[in-house]
């Protein structure tokens, strides 16, 4: 088990292991985000925060929604509106030490001209 952390360290995510490759997305929000997305099953996932330390976004069909902490502004995580345990959810490593990115292969993702699926 891997623990990230936001900036300010209210908003805690916990993972089942290091990711094997992770995301680089240039859709539109992606790449403002500047996030690096690693995909875990939902039901893998922890996220931990006091209530009112998140909030989130969604945009478009409305099928994402992006976390992020609301004293810091990092974001988290993305999570599917409908919950589903069994889909996965995207992670960004990036709250994550370092090292967990060493020898991680850094996939890239045309999200700017694809045909909308998720991630």
């Amino acid at each position: 088990m891997l623990t990230g952390v936001c900036h300010c360290g209210a908003v805690h995510v916990t993972i089942p292991r290091k990711p094997r490759s992770v995301t680089d997305c240039n859709c539109s929000i992606c790449r403002r985000y500047g996030v690096l997305w690693a995909y875990y099953k939902a039901s893998t996932v922890r996220v931990e925060a006091k209530a009112g330390a998140t909030e989130s976004y969604a945009w478009g069909r409305k099928a994402l929604r992006f976390v992020r902490c609301t004293t810091c502004g990092c974001v988290v995580c993305w999570q599917r509106v409908r919950p589903d345990p069994e889909r996965k959810m995207g992670v960004n490593i990036r709250n994550f030490p370092l090292d967990v990115l060493n020898s991680v292969r850094i996939r890239s993702l045309d999200g700017a001209t694809w045909d909308g699926r998720t991630h």
